[in-house]
């Protein structure tokens, strides 16, 4: 049995703007890819698009720091309106260094500044601005999942990617911080390994694994592919969110 998945991202896609309809924007892709949509078939969004679209901007004219984003900036070495913001996204600061924080997002995401960042967005006025994760990364998905799915008419998954970096490895590697219509997190504990003995442990971060791949083909920098089509990807695992990937404090032998 060969078994093969395809990764296509939808060339020629608009810069996004506060309020663009995302599900116009992916159909009319699509479309101009000559991507027939099949049921079953998943859209991966980078999530830089979403918070445009859901206007997550935060101008740092607007920002006052407190004392404690005033400290970490000389510890950081970053603008402390910037810290300020991040702080504001966080609900604890796990480690800090030069040029990074690593915070515990409200949302429970584990990552360098809160996903706040100031690449690939307009600074209009020249004083600078941010841009933050989505409010509710599975809500979103699932937003546009029950868009796409009613404008194609098959029922369609989404994952909304992010780069993260990982404990004792090198480089940032696509994770989902949404999804919607997959099984973002599969146990596979109790069924048989190859040999036939039950697996005790595993559980497979799928939502991950599709982000991962899918940001080999959007790119990290100016490639401005930021939504990929995949197609092949089948499991009868429930679906869950993404939000079933975060793991608990309590549970994280690391903090």
């Amino acid at each position: 049995m060969i078994k093969s998945i395809t990764y296509t991202a939808l060339p020629g896609l608009p810069l996004v703007e506060p309020g663009d309809d995302l599900v116009a924007i992916i159909v009319e892709g699509a479309s101009r890819a000559g991507i027939e949509v099949a049921a079953g078939d998943i859209f991966v969004l980078a999530q830089k698009i979403v918070s445009k679209s859901e206007n997550r901007y935060v101008e740092l004219r607007d920002v006052v720091p407190s004392p404690q984003a005033l400290e970490l900036a000389k510890v950081v070495g970053k603008d402390p309106r910037h810290i300020e913001v991040v702080l504001t996204e966080s609900s604890e600061v796990v480690r800090t260094r030069q040029n990074v924080m690593i915070v515990a997002h409200r949302l429970g995401f584990v990552m360098a500044n809160a996903g706040i960042d100031e690449s690939n967005i307009v600074h209009a006025d020249g004083d600078g601005r941010v841009l933050l994760l989505p409010e509710n990364p599975d809500a979103s998905c699932e937003a546009l999942r029950s868009g796409l799915s009613r404008a194609l008419g098959v029922a369609v998954g989404v994952v909304m990617n992010d780069s993260f970096g990982r404990p004792w490895r090198n480089g940032v590697v696509g994770v989902a911080l949404g999804s919607a219509g997959i099984p973002s997190l599969q146990n596979m504990i109790g069924s048989p390994d190859l040999f036939g003995r039950p697996m005790q442990v595993t559980e497979v971060a799928v939502a991950d694994e599709l982000a991962a791949a899918a940001s080999l083909v959007m790119g990290q920098g100016s490639e401005g592919l930021p939504v990929v089509h995949v197609r092949g990807f089948a499991s009868d695992a429930p679906v869950n969110p993404a939000s079933a990937l975060v793991r608990p404090k309590e549970r994280d032998m690391f903090r």
